[in-house]
């Protein structure tokens, strides 16, 4: 009996030794399949990882929320688009390691393009946080059915024409006030810009001033301001987007474009980053996950389905980048916003609803 007992509890101890770990992914919706995670399981156990990928019970939403669930210590992986990554307030960098992209198993790393590798809002010294994985521009997607005559400049957005057209968002409005700032000729990001000197930003966001102004006016011109997702039913005729969302109204056979402002699009990326806690075979099978989603079937997907910018060259066609090289000019590339900022930018938005834009 006694022997019985003990061969039980070896068995038992062999057992939980073999047991299989799990790779937890934090994502956005709709960017990493079922069938793609299938794909990857099954290429770590043809290496010889006992590591299965899933992902975590909630999609990413903003810097707040995925900053709260890396901070458990539950997410293995994390999609954070770039400017999360060092955002004051909520420093994911704190929860991240920086990753070798020399290693073997990051094979594809090499054919990603250079112009997104080195990014310093997502590094820490030399020390790369982020993997490029897919991004996009921030713009006005104009229905090509309704406009006949694009705006050329964003100031053309002010124009009695306009008024009752436009679609822009409620909650994350940073991309409003970035907006505003290019339709007074300035650049989008001045008010981060301005963040370090306090009579400085004081000045910049007064209420009598002329950035309020045009914010004011800009919301004055909103027929309405969507939460969760752009409404790309025909009823407005420029509706403001990520570019997911009008990629998914194209394909549900929608005639949108993209709004080529003069002023051009401000811009964004979404990254890979692993948790600080990894290492051994799982940091390892993390790397092969990373190496699978900047491969040439995942990054086409990114292309053909999700309407962003592939991060890699090994795509066939990459729409955006052919039609504008220059389209991730770094002037464009949305900042890791201050505090100070975030709360000015919030201060001007409420002020111009209480101003009379319409809801």
């Amino acid at each position: 009996m006694k022997y019985t007992l003990i061969g039980c509890m070896l068995a038992a101890t062999a057992s939980m030794a073999q047991a299989t770990e799990t790779l937890n992914i934090l994502t956005w919706e709709g960017y990493v399949g079922d069938h793609e995670i299938a794909a990857v399981n099954a290429l770590l156990q043809e290496n010889g990882y006992d590591v299965d990928v899933r992902l975590v019970d909630s999609w990413a939403e903003g810097p707040q929320q995925m900053f709260d669930m890396l901070r458990t210590g539950d997410v293995d992986i994390s999609f954070l688009t770039l400017n999360y990554i060092n955002m004051e307030g909520n420093p994911s960098a704190n929860m991240l390691q920086p990753i070798n992209v020399n290693s073997p198993r990051l094979e594809n790393y090499k054919h990603l393009s250079p112009a997104l590798t080195d990014i310093p809002m997502g590094m820490k010294g030399d020390q790369h946080l982020y993997i490029p994985w897919g991004g996009g521009a921030y713009g006005l997607w104009a229905n090509l059915d309704t406009v006949e005559e694009m705006p050329a400049s964003v100031s053309d957005l002010l124009k009695p024409e306009w008024k009752g057209r436009v679609s822009l968002t409620e909650g994350q409005v940073h991309p409003n006030i970035a907006l505003a700032s290019m339709a007074n000729g300035h650049a989008p990001f001045e008010v981060n810009d301005a963040s370090k000197d306090r009579a400085a930003l004081g000045k910049l966001v007064a209420a009598d001033g002329a950035l309020q102004d045009t914010v004011n006016t800009l919301y004055s011109q909103v027929g309405h301001f969507w939460t969760t997702s752009p409404p790309f039913t025909g009823e407005y005729d420029l509706v403001a987007s990520y570019g997911v969302g009008a990629s998914a109204a194209i394909a549900a056979g929608g005639n949108w474009g993209l709004v080529a402002f003069e002023e051009g699009n401000t811009v964004w990326l979404d990254t890979i980053n692993f948790a600080k806690h990894l290492e051994g075979k799982k940091l390892e099978a993390a790397e092969i996950f990373a190496n699978y989603f900047i491969g040439k079937d995942v990054q086409t997907r990114v292309v053909e389905e999700l309407g962003m910018v592939a991060a890699t060259s090994l795509v066939e066609r990459n729409p955006l980048i052919d039609e504008n090289p220059a389209f991730f000019e770094e002037s464009m590339f949305w900042p890791p916003y201050t505090r100070a900022a975030g709360n000015a930018i919030e201060l001007m938005s409420k002020r111009a609803m209480g101003a009379g834009a319409t809801n």
